[in-house]
């Protein structure tokens, strides 16, 4: 799994003020916690350092450099301004090639147009992400699916992948990507946006209230 560096400087104050001038000056106030770790890391870094983990469809291992000190750690959380869209605050947790982890991977689909499209067809990929467990040295890139062998109403789903190393924690059941009917393949879309917007939205108020100490 490709590796991505950010070098970062220690919070020397903490509290709602702190926390506002380093945003007015433009960068992001973060925190680190992992169970090797002492006590939660607080720290900062300018918001255009983080656009290359962000705004991607890429998964990272990210090298920080807190002040010197290093660390490995995978991107947990982050929060948007609700109007500007600016990152306001980033949560990392600490990984070690000792524990296995749990992260999201990207799909990226492959090969020759599938049998269902040449038919008039269309492919829908309803997974973007699959989230697996495995040791970060075992992690790739990304997921390949090949849907080329399918053909009109067909799909390929979890249980039907196997990825070395790696166990898959969606549901086997979940649909991956198929071939629809044109018009089935727009109503399946929607409901799939739809879907993911729901789930988002319920993440989102589960973790506001957990992480909300860490966040200043």
């Amino acid at each position: 799994m490709k590796h991505l560096e950010i070098k970062t400087e220690k919070r020397t104050a903490l509290g709602k003020k702190a926390t506002q001038k380093l945003r007015k000056e433009g960068n992001v106030p973060c925190v680190l916690y992992g169970e090797d770790l002492k006590e939660n890391l607080h720290f900062y870094a300018h918001e255009l350092k983080f656009r290359d983990l962000v705004y991607t469809h890429k998964s990272f291992i990210v090298d920080l450099d807190i002040a010197g000190e290093k660390h490995q750690a995978i991107l947990k959380d982050i929060n948007f301004h609700p109007v500007t869209d600016k990152i306001l605050h980033c949560d990392f947790l600490q990984v070690t090639d000792k524990k296995p982890i749990i992260i999201d991977l990207p799909v990226t689909i492959i090969g020759n147009v599938a049998k269902g499209v040449k038919e008039g067809g269309r492919l829908v990929v309803s997974k973007r992400y699959l989230k697996v467990k495995g040791n970060i040295n075992d992690l790739p890139d990304e997921i390949e699916v090949n849907p080329e062998d399918l053909a009109m109403e067909q799909s390929i789903k979890i249980k039907d992948l196997t990825i070395d190393k790696l166990t898959i924690l969606d549901l086997p059941g979940s649909v991956v990507v198929s071939v629809k009917a044109l018009r089935a393949a727009v109503v399946e879309e929607e409901e799939g946006e739809e879907s993911e917007e729901g789930e988002d939205a319920e993440k989102d108020e589960t973790e506001a209230g957990e992480k909300e100490e860490n966040k200043e």
